[in-house]
C-alpha cells in the first residue's frame, strides 16, 4: 500500500483506494446476494456464471477464477522465496526455497474445506497484521528526524499501476461462493462483506499513510523489501539504513505465514472445481419436495417476482440452519474414506507440483506477473461478471 502512494501521490492514491474499495465491496455484496438467490445447484462461481449466462458464462467466469486461483499462488510461492533468501541468506538457491514453500503450504491445502480452516485463516489475519506494524515500526523507526519526505513525479502509468495493485488487494470474490456455501447462516454473508472488507480497508489506508509519511516516494516495491537490502541483508538498504535484524526476522516470519496460509485459501476454489471435474466430487443432488414428490429446480424469479438483490429473497424461504448444516455435512463426508482422502491428497499435490514448475518459469518476472493478476483475472472476477451477473437477472 505505502507504493501505491510513492507511485501515484496521497490525492490519486487516497482516490483510488477509496474508489475501489467502494467498487469491490458492492461487486462482492452483490455476488453474494445473487448466490443467495440461485437453487441449491448453484455452488460455484462457474455455477453462477452458467445460471446468469449460461454456458458461455461458464467458461468466462471459468477462465478469470482459474487465473487467480493459480498465478496468485505463483505470485505467493516467488514471494515467499524471496523472503526465505531474506532469512537464510547465502544458504540455498531461489529455486530450493520456492519448492521449500510449497513443502510447508502443503498441511494447510490439504485441510479439504474453508469452514475447516477458519480458525488457521484467523491465524493469517494476524500474521499479516503484526508484519505490517513491525514493518511500519522499522521505517518510522530508522527515517525520524530526516527532512521532508520527497514528493513523487506522478504519471498515467503510475496511477493505472496503483490501481491494477489494489485490485490484486481486493480480489477476494473468488472465494466467496465458497465460504457462503459452508456458512452456517449464509444470509448474513453481505454484512459479513461489508464489515471485514471495511476493516480492511481502513487498514490499508493506515499502514500506507504512515508508509508513505516515513519514506515518500522512495518506497517504490513492497514494504518490507524497501525496509532491507534483499541481496545482503546485512547491509545498508535503498533507504540509507540498515534495520533492525530482530525486527526483520519478526516481520517476514509473520509475513510467511501469511502467504502460506493465503496461498491455501485462494486455491480452494480450483481445487474444489478439479475434484468435480477429475474426480467427480460434489456433484449437486436434487432437492425433493417430501409432500409432492417432484424436483425443486426453480429460479427464484419464478417462485418470487423479486430483485435478487433484496437480502428477504432467498431461493427456499423455509430452508433454515439445520438444512445448511446438512449440505456441508454432505459436502465435507466426501472427504471421508480412505480412497477419498488417497484421491483428493493426490490431485492437490499434483496441482502443487505444477504451481512450483509454473513458479520457476515466473519467478524473474514477478512484479510483472502480480500486475498482470491484478489488472486483468482479478478486476474481471472481482468486479465485472459480479456486476453482470446481478444486471443479468433483471
Amino acid at each position: 500500500m505505502p507504493s501505491n502512494y510513492a507511485r501515484a501521490g496521497p490525492i490519486y492514491a487516497t482516490v483510488a483506494l477509496l474508489l475501489m474499495a467502494f467498487v469491490n465491496i458492492y461487486a462482492t455484496i452483490a455476488l453474494s446476494k445473487v448466490i443467495n438467490a440461485a437453487p441449491p445447484s448453484v455452488k460455484t462461481f462457474t455455477d453462477v456464471g452458467a445460471w446468469v449466462f449460461g454456458i458461455t458464462g461458464r467458461y468466462a467466469v471459468m477462465m478469470s477464477q482459474l487465473l487467480v486461483c493459480l498465478l496468485l499462488p505463483c505470485a505467493f510461492l516467488v514471494l515467499g522465496s524471496m523472503l526465505l533468501d531474506v532469512l537464510f541468506p547465502d544458504s540455498f538457491s531461489q529455486i530450493f526455497w520456492m519448492v521449500f514453500m510449497a513443502v510447508t503450504v502443503i498441511p494447510v491445502c490439504l485441510i479439504p474445506t474453508l469452514k475447516e480452516a477458519s480458525s488457521v485463516a484467523l491465524m493469517g489475519c494476524l500474521s499479516t497484521i503484526i508484519a505490517d506494524v513491525v514493518g511500519v515500526s522499522i521505517l518510522e523507526w530508522e527515517m525520524r528526524g530526516h527532512p521532508s519526505i520527497p514528493k513523487p513525479d506522478v504519471s498515467l502509468h503510475q496511477v493505472v499501476t496503483a490501481f491494477g495493485n489494489l485490485a490484486l488487494a481486493y480480489g477476494a470474490a473468488v472465494v466467496i461462493p465458497d465460504l457462503q456455501r459452508q456458512h452456517s447462516q449464509p444470509e448474513r454473508m453481505p454484512r459479513i462483506i461489508m464489515v471485514s472488507m471495511g476493516i480492511g480497508t481502513v487498514f490499508f489506508l493506515a499502514i500506507a499513510i504512515a508508509g508513505y509519511a516515513a519514506g515518500g516516494c522512495q518506497l517504490s516495491g513492497n514494504l518490507l523489501f524497501s525496509a532491507v537490502n534483499t541481496s545482503d541483508p546485512y547491509a545498508t538498504s535503498a533507504l540509507g539504513f540498515i534495520p533492525s535484524r530482530g525486527a526483520v526476522i519478526m516481520a517476514y516470519m509473520f509475513m510467511h505465514v501469511h502467504i502460506v496460509i493465503a496461498f491455501s485459501t485462494i486455491t480452494m476454489p480450483a481445487f474444489f472445481m478439479a475434484e468435480r471435474f477429475l474426480l467427480g466430487m460434489h456433484k449437486y443432488q436434487p432437492v425433493v419436495d417430501p409432500e409432492q414428490g417432484v424436483e425443486m429446480r426453480e429460479k427464484l424469479s419464478s417462485v418470487a417476482g423479486a430483485s435478487p438483490v433484496t437480502p428477504e429473497c432467498r431461493y427456499n424461504a423455509a430452508s433454515g440452519t439445520p438444512q445448511v448444516v446438512a449440505k456441508y455435512e454432505d459436502e465435507f463426508s466426501e472427504y471421508r474414506g480412505k480412497l477419498n482422502m488417497l484421491r483428493y491428497i493426490l490431485l492437490r499435490l499434483c496441482i502443487l507440483a505444477l504451481l512450483v514448475v509454473a513458479s520457476v518459469f515466473l519467478r524473474d518476472n514477478f512484479l510483472d506477473l502480480v500486475d498482470f493478476t491484478g489488472a486483468s483475472a482479478v478486476t474481471a472476477g472481482s468486479l465485472v461478471y459480479q456486476c453482470m451477473s446481478v444486471s443479468g437477472l433483471w
